[in-house]
């Protein structure tokens, strides 16, 4: 039969409870603290979004490492504060006179993408802008906003790396 435990000894396993339930909320609160809010997409449940996420690389470019995000089929890479985001599901956009690129991945798929400014002005003088880049033709389309922090001190290049992921989605339609 076990002996009875002392009470000094209860006290103390109850203290160092107490310490270890507060340090789990605490870096659980800290892992939120760390996610970058994103509003889900009309389509995100399409089951080829969690493909197309599960697919994309861990890092972008340099200064470009994943983060965690709050919506179903997203991710996003770079800082918190100014973060590069993608979103799988957004709806479809029909024929557009937006612009229109064809991005050839190195050894891969090419993919269309609207390359659409937030400031048009802006992005006419050459002035710093936030970027929106949605597939083309593909089902489920895919959003990727870029910052102008971000576009400011790199190019949009990396957009040829999520060539593998994106050729995923049902191509339907091209650039003309």
């Amino acid at each position: 039969m076990p002996l009875p435990m002392p009470a000094w000894r209860r006290r103390a396993v109850l203290r160092t409870s107490a310490l270890l339930g507060a340090a789990v909320t605490a870096g659980s609160l800290a892992g939120c603290a760390s996610t970058v809010p994103v509003a889900v997409a009309t389509h995100a449940t399409d089951p080829v979004c969690a493909d197309v996420v599960l697919s994309t690389p861990d890092v972008l470019g340099p200064g470009l490492h994943r983060l965690a995000t709050s919506a179903q089929a997203t991710t996003a890479w770079g800082t918190k504060q100014a973060p590069v985001v993608l979103r799988c599901g957004v709806e479809p956009p029909g024929p557009t006179t937006e612009r229109c690129e064809t991005i050839q991945t190195p050894n891969g798929p090419s993919i269309d993408w609207l390359v659409i400014p937030a400031d048009a002005a802006a992005s006419s003088t050459g002035a710093p802008t936030d970027w929106t880049f949605v597939t083309y033709g593909r089902v489920p389309a895919v959003e990727v906003h870029v910052p102008a922090e971000v576009a400011a001190q790199r190019s949009t290049s990396f957009l040829d790396a999520l060539g593998p992921a994106i050729a995923r989605t049902a191509k339907e339609r091209s650039c003309v």
